[in-house]
């Protein structure tokens, strides 16, 4: 998976700012597909520092899931749980089919790749995500794209 400059949130001051998606279409589309399905919204948050994602918190079928989107670029996720530092990705079929419009749906294979050295060097990360990366030490491609890091 290529993951474009500014993915993490962070870039150099003379670099260019990453784009920043639209946080009202996402609330709305988590309304209506989440209705669909015959499950409730229980929260969506914007961004907070030090997450880089927006985070919709629903329950489907008396099961709590959270829905993430990359705060810069159109990578959206489900996970069972997000801890600060962690969080369990997860596959649900039934929103990937109603988000994939949208957004580029990410799923656990991709997410839960290995990150390595030789992998990093093939990205388009810029000089500031690469110092972010050597401290933090990720170990998979989900926790570059949606992280706690400050």
């Amino acid at each position: 998976m290529n993951l474009p400059n500014g993915v993490t949130g962070f870039y150099r001051a003379e670099g260019s700012e990453p784009p920043s998606l639209n946080g009202k279409q996402f609330k709305q589309l988590c309304f209506d597909f989440v209705s669909r399905i015959r499950g409730r919204v229980i929260s969506i948050s914007p961004p907070q520092y030090p997450a880089n994602f927006y985070c919709a918190q629903v329950e489907i079928s008396k099961e709590l899931i959270y829905i993430l989107l990359n705060e810069h670029y159109p990578y959206l996720t489900f996970a069972s749980s997000v801890e600060l530092g962690d969080i369990k990705f997860i596959d649900v079929p039934a929103l990937h089919a109603l988000f994939d419009s949208f957004y580029q749906v990410t799923g656990t294979a991709v997410l839960n790749t290995s990150v390595d050295q030789s992998s990093l060097l093939k990205l388009e990360l810029n000089s500031a995500e690469l110092e972010q990366i050597a401290y933090w030490k990720p170990e998979t491609i989900g926790q570059i794209i949606f992280n706690h890091w400050d």
